[in-house]
């Protein structure tokens, strides 16, 4: 049987510290020591990497590297972000629509509400401040 291993999520993105804070803010993750209070010049990208963590240590860590080229096409993978577990209804939607309230001021973009149906609950679609899907789920 193999073993569990630790893994990170990687995203190509053109301002990595900037992609980072809002995933902190979203994910109630950190920013390492080095990154706190790294604010590049107005009109300078900033380092070319930047990383965030779960201060409990239970989620992967998230990696942004600065790419050249810009997103073209729908991500192959997302993030579902679990806001609405064990909610059904009225009742997860209500808890969806609740964070993607709070989101919205951090620079991210609702898409669409995907409502329920015979085999799956809804989940809203959205996009980070680069435009990176992520559903809360």
């Amino acid at each position: 049987m193999a073993s569990v291993k630790q893994f990170q999520v990687t995203f190509d993105c053109a301002e990595p510290v900037r992609v980072a804070r809002f995933w902190c803010e979203a994910l109630g993750y950190v920013l390492p020591p080095s990154l706190q209070d790294a604010a590049p010049p107005p009109g300078e990208p900033g380092p070319a990497w930047a990383s965030c963590s779960d201060p409990t240590g239970v989620g992967p860590r998230l990696y942004f590297q600065r790419v050249p080229e810009g997103k073209v096409v729908k991500n192959r993978v997302h993030l579902d972000v679990r806001v609405g577990t064990g909610l059904v209804g009225e009742a997860r939607v209500a808890a969806l629509e609740a964070e993607c309230a709070r989101l919205i001021p951090l620079g991210a973009t609702r898409v669409r509400l995907l409502v329920a149906d015979e085999d799956n609950e809804s989940c809203l679609l959205m996009e980070d401040v680069e435009g990176n899907e992520f559903c809360l789920d």
